[in-house]
């Protein structure tokens, strides 16, 4: 790109100067060089760090075309500029040359005393959506760090536009990881967020250093050289466009897009997931609680049964399994990337929520069984009606319990009542399959269900409403 804006065609290039010998770029190095057939003779080309280039160049070349020996006073101007030029998250290349006598020689002969040309500044620009999910992540309690091979002050002022690097952290060189101990390492890295001219051994490093402070470790590469690192880490991430077959293999996942922010979205889904699942088992808990405490009230104070096992056996199967395969669907919460991360070996159903169950059942129980009571022994309603009344109070409780699980820190409301489709014609269905048992003649007898009067199916919408309003009040 350079040589082309430059006015020269590859084709020109490979015409002019044929290709007689190539060192590719390693890591370690930190460079690239070839060596091209001029009509001069072979003459070696180089680029790679700043840096570590500078120390294979003997001399320079002026401004008119000569050639100088480098001395310390250029080598100083040269790091200043370096250094400035990556301050403004500005990635650097230097470039050198040489006249080359033959080609013979090892590798270390052909990359040395070479006379630096100068400096090539690339701006690499930052994904617009690379800041928002480097904020969501951070917000979510997930640290996030960079670890790069390119120069410190370039990799720092990037991590700074990003929001990655703030005043109070740190960051450092692959030489600075060198003079720690992997002890020393694992207690620095709560404030380092940018590691920078770093090998595949430091990525390694951080990521057992992360590993032995208890975190959960999930590194992203796409190079080779990320693939100890990728492999090691608990969630390896490789890059679909950018990354290396190597690294594709030895990664748990490949991000087809190469976007920081699909990682995010992957964290944000997968607690999505987590949260919907929960919502369902305490839905499910707190119904089946419930339907045990009818029957148990019921036997200790010398009650007729309030239902009978076909009952139970409907509401299980039916009323209750269409709103818990409609809450697994439930759309993401808005606050789902606000708390922090669960801890490895927490519990999908912690102490707190076994106690909400437990109290949403009784409730629930309670309802039905002042619903049986009502009927039975102050309107003086037969035995079956009374039970019908019941069967059919737990059954719409149960359904209108379904919209309290959605959520249990933000009221209904605040979550949107109709945002849930799939949970609205759930409990749509399964009430006119209930109102269904109660009508059609022929159902009625398998059921054990009587005709209804009015007053009835009023005390029964009032009593289905209340776990709303139980719940809802003490949101």
């Amino acid at each position: 790109m350079a040589a082309a804006k430059a006015g020269l065609t590859k084709t020109e290039l490979e015409g002019r100067a044929p290709l007689e010998r190539e060192l590719p770029f390693d890591a370690e190095r930190k460079m690239m060089t070839i060596v091209r057939r001029t009509e001069h003779g072979p003459v070696v080309y180089s680029k790679g760090a700043p840096d570590v280039l500078l120390t294979r160049c003997a001399a320079r070349l002026t401004v008119d075309g000569r050639t100088e020996v480098l001395d310390d006073e250029h080598r100083r101007l040269i790091g200043a500029a370096n250094a400035s030029l990556a301050q403004q998250a500005l990635r650097l290349l230097g470039v050198a040359c040489k006249p080359l006598g033959q080609l013979m020689g090892t590798d270390q002969e052909v990359e040395r005393d070479l006379t630096v040309l100068g400096l090539f500044a690339m701006k690499d620009p930052l994904r617009s959506e690379a800041t928002e999910a480097v904020r969501l992540c951070r917000q979510a309690g997930i640290r996030t760090a960079m670890i790069t091979g390119d120069h410190k002050e370039t990799a720092v002022a990037i991590s700074r536009e990003l929001g990655l690097h703030r005043s109070d952290e740190m960051a450092l060189s692959g030489a600075e990881l060198d003079g720690l101990t992997d002890e020393q390492l694992a207690q620095q890295g709560e404030r380092v967020t940018v590691y920078a001219r770093v090998s595949a051994e430091h990525k390694l490093r951080v990521v057992q250093a992360w590993k032995r402070n208890g975190a959960i470790v999930a590194m992203t590469g796409d190079g080779g050289n990320d693939a100890p690192a990728v492999k090691a880490a608990h969630i390896g991430v490789a890059m679909g466009l950018a990354g290396t077959d190597v690294t594709k293999e030895a990664s748990d996942m490949v991000v087809t897009d190469d976007s920081f922010a699909s990682i995010a979205a992957a964290v944000e889904e997968g607690r999505g997931i987590i949260d919907n699942i929960r919502k369902t088992v305490h839905f499910l808990l707190s119904c089946n609680v419930s339907e045990v405490l009818v029957m148990l009230f019921a036997t200790l104070f010398g009650l007729p049964l309030p239902l009978l096992p076909i009952q139970i056996l409907w509401m299980n199967l039916v009323t209750d399994g269409f709103p818990a395969l409609a809450l697994a669907v439930d759309p993401k919460a808005q606050d789902l990337m606000q708390p922090p991360p669960r801890q490895a070996q927490a519990r999908l159903l912690d102490g707190g929520r076994l106690w909400t169950i437990a109290g949403e059942g009784l409730m629930l129980a309670v309802i039905a069984l002042g619903a049986f009571s009502y009927s039975l022994f102050v309107w003086q309603q037969p035995i079956d009606q009374a039970r019908t009344v019941t069967f059919t109070v737990m059954v719409a409780a149960q359904l209108v319990h379904a919209f309290n699980c959605r959520s249990d820190r933000w009221s209904l409301f605040h979550v949107g009542a109709t945002t849930n489709h799939v949970l609205i014609w759930a409990v749509v269905a399964s009430l006119a399959l209930q109102v269904g048992i109660l009508t059609i003649p022929f159902v009625g007898p398998i059921f054990k269900v009587a005709p209804l009067p009015v007053e009835d199916w009023e005390l029964m919408v009032a009593m289905a409403l209340l776990p709303l309003v139980i719940v809802e009040g003490g949101k």
